[in-house]
Formats: C-alpha cells, sequence, structure tokens
C-alpha cells in the first residue's frame, strides 16, 4: 500500500492522484485544499474543460447550479455545456443538450429500485402497473453528459470525451423515445443538474402525451441545483410516482472538496429542502440517499455523519450504500472492502436509519484494512 505523503501511515489505502488520506484531508490547511484543487484543475484540461467556475468580471451569470458561473463571452461554464453565447446562455435548454438515452428492462440496477415502484410496486395501482416488480415494462434511462461536480472516482467519466463532439437532441426527441412500454423515465449521468432546463421540458412533454396512465419522472443527482430548479423536480416526481435520488458523496467539507472539486453545502441544504415535501406523497417515497463507499475515504465516520443528517429529517428516508470499484483518475483503489461496508451499514443504522441497504455487494473484496 502507498502512505500517506502528509502522515506518512499506510494504515489507510491512498489514491495517487492525491496522495493523501482521508484523516489528513479532514484536517487540511489551505495550502493542502490548494494543492489538490490544482490536481483537478490539470486533469480537467485534458477534456478541455474549465479548470474552475469562471468568475469572468464581463460574463454571464448561470444560475443552474451552486457554481454560480460568470461565464465570458463565448466561453463555457465549469460544466462544459452551459454558454454565453452573444449575451444568452445556451446549451442543455429544451431545443438542445448532449444526452443519450436507452430503454432498460425493469426491474433495473436503480439506486431506489429496492423501495420504488418499478421494482417493488409500491404505490400499485395508481404509480405502478404491476403490484410487484414491473416485469414487461421498461426504463427510459437518459445520460446526461456533463456534471457541475468534478469527481476524481467517477464511474462514468467517458461522457466527457462526447461532450465535445456537438452531438445534441431536443427535448421534443427525448419525450418521443416513450413508448407505451415505458413506465418510468430516470435522468442521470454525469448528472442532469446543468441541463435541467432540457429535462423537465422533456418530462412535461412526455407526461402530457401519455395522460391517464403511469409514467415516472426520476432523478440521480449530486443534489447542487438552484433550489429553485429543485423544486420543479421534486414536483413533477411527486406528481408521477417518481422520486430524486440525492448521492451525498461525503460528509466532511474539505474531503468532499478534495474528491469532487464542489462544496457540499448547496446538496445539503437542497436535501433538507426535499424532505420538507416527503409528506406530500410518502409513498412511494419521493426522497432517496445514496453514498458511494470510495475505498478508505468515504467511510463509516462519514456514513455516519451523512446518516445521523437524514436521519434527524426524517428516519424513513431510504439510504443506499454503494460498493465502490476503482475507475477514472482513483483507479489505483480497489474495491470496497466487506469489512468497510458492514461498518457502514451499522454505522447507518445506529444513526436512526429504518431502510438501509447495500448495493452492488458482488464487488465486495474480503481484504479489510488493518
Amino acid at each position: 500500500m502507498r502512505a500517506c505523503r502528509i502522515c506518512g501511515r499506510d494504515r489507510l489505502r491512498v489514491a495517487g492522484v492525491i496522495g493523501v488520506c482521508a484523516d489528513c484531508i479532514r484536517s487540511a490547511d489551505n495550502t493542502l485544499m490548494r494543492e489538490i484543487e490544482e490536481v483537478h484543475a490539470r486533469h480537467r484540461s485534458a477534456f478541455h474543460l474549465p479548470p474552475r467556475p469562471p468568475r469572468h468580471p464581463e460574463g454571464k451569470q448561470c444560475l443552474v447550479c451552486h457554481n454560480r458561473c460568470s461565464i465570458p463571452p463565448g466561453g463555457t461554464g465549469y460544466c462544459g455545456v452551459r454558454r454565453n453565447l452573444g449575451g444568452r446562455i445556451c446549451g442543455g435548454t429544451a431545443a438542445a443538450a448532449p444526452v443519450s438515452w436507452y430503454h432498460d428492462p425493469l426491474p433495473t440496477n436503480c439506486v431506489a429500485d429496492w423501495v420504488c415502484a418499478g421494482g417493488t410496486g409500491a404505490g400499485y395501482p395508481r404509480w405502478a402497473y404491476r403490484a410487484g416488480p414491473e416485469h414487461g415494462y421498461a426504463n427510459l434511462a437518459v445520460f446526461y453528459e456533463s456534471c457541475t461536480f468534478d469527481c476524481l472516482f467517477c464511474q462514468n467519466w467517458h461522457y466527457r470525451e462526447r461532450t465535445t463532439r456537438g452531438r445534441t437532441r431536443s427535448a421534443e426527441d427525448l419525450a418521443a423515445a416513450v413508448d407505451r412500454r415505458t413506465a418510468c423515465i430516470c435522468y442521470f449521468g454525469g448528472d442532469p443538474t446543468a441541463q435541467l432546463p432540457h429535462a423537465l421540458a422533456a418530462a412535461r412533454i412526455a407526461r402530457r402525451r401519455n395522460p391517464g396512465r403511469p409514467l415516472r419522472i426520476c432523478w440521480e443527482t449530486n443534489g447542487a441545483m438552484h433550489p429553485s430548479l429543485l423544486d420543479r423536480m421534486m414536483g413533477v416526481s411527486l406528481e408521477s410516482g417518481g422520486c430524486v435520488k440525492f448521492d451525498l458523496k461525503a460528509f466532511d467539507r474539505r474531503l468532499h472538496i478534495a474528491l469532487c472539486q464542489a462544496d457540499n453545502r448547496q446538496t445539503l441544504e437542497n436535501f433538507r429542502r426535499a424532505a420538507g415535501r416527503i409528506a406530500e406523497r410518502p409513498e412511494p417515497p419521493p426522497l432517496v440517499a445514496s453514498t458511494l463507499l470510495v475505498r478508505d475515504y468515504v467511510d463509516d465516520r462519514e456514513v455516519a455523519a451523512i446518516a445521523r443528517f437524514i436521519a434527524d429529517l426524517d428516519p424513513e428516508i431510504p439510504y443506499a450504500l454503494l460498493a465502490f470499484h476503482g475507475d477514472f483518475l482513483m483507479s489505483d483503489l480497489p474495491p470496497t472492502s466487506r469489512e468497510q461496508a458492514e461498518r457502514c451499514l451499522a454505522a447507518a443504522r445506529e444513526a436512526g436509519l429504518r431502510r438501509v441497504r447495500l448495493g452492488n455487494a458482488h464487488l465486495l473484496t474480503n481484504g479489510g484494512t488493518s
């Protein structure tokens, strides 16, 4: 194992891209945080993405997400999609977005499949076609090729290579992909945040064209969008029987910034805001949380803090812990160990959450930490 370049310990796995363990990041000074910021900036340049959210004095401000980019004339926002063309923000709108989609037979490997209508029949007959798993139906899986974070461990990083090709589709095109076997639409990526105007327009068109039958609208997101857009997302999910799935990547602010080059304050505030609407339709659950157990970085300490935060809002909010496999710039890390997963599960339950599960258990390894 590689030793941490700050404390010198090799008790925990250390990713080569940053060379620092989780404990040292949590207690990092500003110098170390700037060094890690430069790591993100350097690797983003390989994909022709802005190294940091632009703050141009003559730029046009984009308010879609927490980055609040001030995009220079002719320039691009941090997400790589939102652009300032003639003083107008373009990209990710109803007219055009870099996006792809496919039909995924239900039940599918969804973060919420263990509690949602498609995986369990929850809410039948209003929200589901069957009293159990919706065999014979499909989820329209919609992949947005952009993100407002920069996660070093991204499991779907290849979208970065596609966003530069200029292939876009309209919200009308996407809505037209809904057929009679489509029971739900799930927006993911990347992340749908930067292109929410497109996603919301497509959802509106699709639901208008398919009245009188279940067509659930769901989202998998980092949760850092403008609160007004979150309200619209929650609204369409509540009305359709769908859910908003927040990927809560870490709780410690410095660790979150180091891993994702993003502050998590907007995400946590938005999660709190969404939780305030659960009473409008408790079942099937409209809000679901998940956390990827990045080996020896997102540990039981992080999970315990996240779980306490969730439980204080509502202990019935479902929380999925997902086993990790090394990818993108953290490909040198091994998968989540069984020991780490078991500690995290126990921490989430001890925090008071009543609906906790482990996903992707097949990825777990038996090698623990010393």
